[in-house]
């Protein structure tokens, strides 16, 4: 930024200026061109991958914070999620939310604390819960509070040392992730839903709040695509091919008449859903009832970059044949957010070469 401002030859308020003109546009070009015609669609059934991307943000100081005053400090970076979710099949991006606010400041809790007595409440009914290291004002303990003058002057401290640094302040994964999926629920008309995630407790948890009546209805249904991250290249381009051999060899040695690949993979996992489950009968002095059986397969269809994949389903699908089982999990993939998450590191270079700082112990994303 400071080399863009020195070679334009303008201060960084221009620049901040015409970023904000920029992503006012952006906000109007979407209103116009995709939230309302979207809003007038309705789909039979939306496929929807989220997933979360980590990123670092520069904890910097604010003016007149530095010297060798102030030796308490935090780190210099601190990790930002970026919520993301997209059509699986369209690659389509409805959303991208950073759980971040930069507009809360720690005054604003401190005067809410003090009129309504927020440190007394329990963290679920405070007004900002949803920042989680931040949800109250520190006030001097009482005569009736279990807490120490010394662990009252200990959080106090944490919390001025925060307010030397850069405004906002982070927000929970969760609360981040329930609003995104409940605006987007308001956003696109369909009476069925499919979710795509990795084994993220936030994403999961949220979407069985968020939709709640359409899993109990068995409306929506939620599949774990997860792959191991630690292979090479090499190791993924040998499962890719070894795979699709395999998948031929088993269409010849079955008799069918096709080498697509697609075609293959979907008769091969309808077969194997006659007698493989997801969920397992559990059994009580009451009755039985099902339950997530943690019983994932490996999907037929491997990656030429990333090999193959295990995919598990963590709702009810008892009620469905064999055969739109596998025409279900055919589907399962979150190819759509990691190409999204890609561009965005691809775009931001400074996201995926940061500079070295010059004593070689620390990177800066500035």
């Amino acid at each position: 930024m400071t080399r863009t401002c020195e070679i334009l030859e303008i201060g960084r308020g221009t620049y901040y200026d015409k970023l904000e003109f920029l992503y006012r546009r952006c906000l109007e070009f979407l209103e116009r061109h995709e939230t309302k015609p979207l809003q007038r669609l309705e789909f039979k059934e939306m496929w929807l991958n989220t997933d979360k991307m980590t990123y670092y943000l520069n904890n910097v100081r604010q003016k007149g914070m530095g010297g060798r005053r102030y030796d308490d400090v935090e780190e210099n970076q601190f990790p930002t999620h970026v919520l993301v979710s997209a059509d699986v099949l369209s690659r389509y991006v409805f959303r991208s939310d950073v759980a971040y606010d930069w507009e809360i400041t720690l005054g604003d809790i401190a005067l809410d604390t003090v009129l309504q007595k927020e440190e007394h409440l329990i963290e679920f009914a405070k007004k900002y819960a949803q920042y989680p290291k931040y949800s109250h004002y520190p006030q001097p303990p009482s005569a009736n509070d279990t807490q120490s003058k010394s662990d009252y002057y200990k959080e106090l401290a944490l919390v001025e040392r925060r307010m030397k640094y850069i405004d906002g302040l982070h927000v929970g994964s969760t609360y981040t992730t329930i609003a995104h999926l409940w605006l987007i629920k308001q956003l696109v008309n369909a009476p069925e839903w499919r979710f795509v995630t990795d084994e993220d407790n936030s994403l999961m948890t949220s979407i069985n709040r968020v939709f709640s009546k359409e899993i109990r209805l068995s409306d929506a249904h939620h599949f774990l695509c997860q792959t191991d991250k630690t292979k090479t290249r090499k190791q993924a381009r040998e499962e890719f091919v070894q795979a699709r051999v395999d998948l031929i060899d088993w269409g010849t040695m079955c008799g069918y008449g096709t080498r697509s690949l697609r075609k293959l993979a979907y008769l091969q996992m309808a077969e194997l859903f006659e007698h493989h489950k997801f969920r397992k009968e559990i059994v009580t002095a009451v009755g039985t009832h099902l339950a997530y059986a943690d019983n994932p397969i490996l999907h037929p269809l491997a990656t030429i970059d990333r090999g193959l994949r295990s995919v598990d389903c963590t709702t009810n699908l008892s009620s469905l044949e064999p055969k739109e089982i596998a025409a279900l999990i055919l589907n399962v993939n979150d190819n759509a957010t990691n190409t999204f998450i890609q561009h965005i590191r691809r775009r931001l270079s400074i996201l995926e070469r940061p500079l070295t700082t010059a004593r070689g112990d620390g990177k800066s994303y500035i």
